[in-house]
């Protein structure tokens, strides 16, 4: 009889492992994106990089063109030292220290002014290609959709699962298309 129930039970544990859900034995659709190399081939996020550049090269400019006045005068100061006194210097010689001391505080602020304004830009970009992820993961119908790149939270993944030229393809045209629909609707074109 022991072994009656002993059989009776595996015989119940097989029966109800081989008739598992279909839900259940269904494979599990996954794919990872390379955020190092969608962030470096998405369109937008390549303007941005390139509109700080530029913006940055231009109100670098002013700020060299101050220094280098600075450079000029301080180079002269030597000789002019001499020839006016030692009061003149002294009095010269802390002005001049005053304007190098303006000129780095100037550049300070002028890069944290620029990572500023750039670090929320790129802040709304990130969480947009994130909700744009989602979106898609959701349409094709994946479970997990991981991220490689700089904060890598895959250690190995086979190529075939990759959808990084998938994404960038996406979201290049997704930009594209609104950057025609706002080229037609701007009333200065």
């Amino acid at each position: 009889m022991n072994k009656k129930a002993l059989i009776l039970v595996a015989l119940t544990i097989a029966l109800v492992s081989c008739n598992k859900p279909a839900e259940a034995t269904k494979e599990v659709k996954t794919a990872y994106v390379d955020t190092s190399e969608l962030m470096k081939q998405y369109t937008e996020a390549k303007d941005l990089e390139a509109k700080y550049k530029s913006k940055a090269e231009e109100k670098g400019r002013q700020l060299e063109a101050e220094i280098n006045r600075f450079k000029q005068e301080a180079a002269g100061f030597q000789s002019q030292a001499q020839a006016n006194g030692q009061e003149w210097a002294q009095k010269k010689g802390a002005e001049l220290q005053k304007r190098e001391q303006q000129l780095g505080y100037a550049q300070q602020a002028l890069a944290q002014e620029l990572q500023a304004e750039s670090g929320k830009e790129m802040d709304s970009l990130i969480s947009g290609v994130k909700k744009y992820i989602k979106a898609y993961g959701k349409e094709k119908g994946y479970a997990y959709i991981y991220g490689t790149g700089d904060a890598a939270s895959i250690l190995y993944a086979e190529d075939k699962f990759d959808i990084t030229k998938d994404i960038i393809k996406a979201l290049n045209d997704k930009y594209k298309a609104s950057a025609k629909t706002e080229e037609k609707v701007d009333p200065k074109k």
